[in-house]
């Protein structure tokens, strides 16, 4: 199975806010803490599908499961947005990514 880039991901925002740019509010740093309000109301309905159908459904349950991958995808599409308001590259993102990580490895 071939890779989702996070690239791949960006361009489809790209392409969604060009198709929609009347109606959405649009691409900008002026705009970024909006975006990131609707990302959490997304994480919201994710952890709503979790809590009320149960972790095995999520994971075992075909109906549940397509839901909440659903909804997932909403927030990856809100953090994309979110991406592109700041102007973050993949490379940015990636530095800082592993950054973490390794701080996190030494952490506990």
């Amino acid at each position: 199975m071939e890779e989702f880039t996070i690239n791949e991901m960006k361009e489809m925002q790209r392409t969604l806010q060009e198709k929609y740019k009347e109606q959405w509010e649009g691409i900008s740093p002026e705009v970024g803490k909006n975006k990131l309000l609707w990302m959490i109301g997304e994480v919201g309905e994710v952890i709503d599908i979790v809590k009320k159908q149960g972790d095995r459904n999520a994971c075992q349950n075909e109906a549940v499961r397509k839901e909440l991958i659903e909804e997932l995808a909403d927030v990856l599409m809100y953090y994309n947005d979110v991406l592109l308001c700041y102007d973050i590259s993949s490379e940015e993102l990636k530095s800082a990514y592993i950054e973490k990580f390794k701080k996190n490895m030494k952490r506990w």
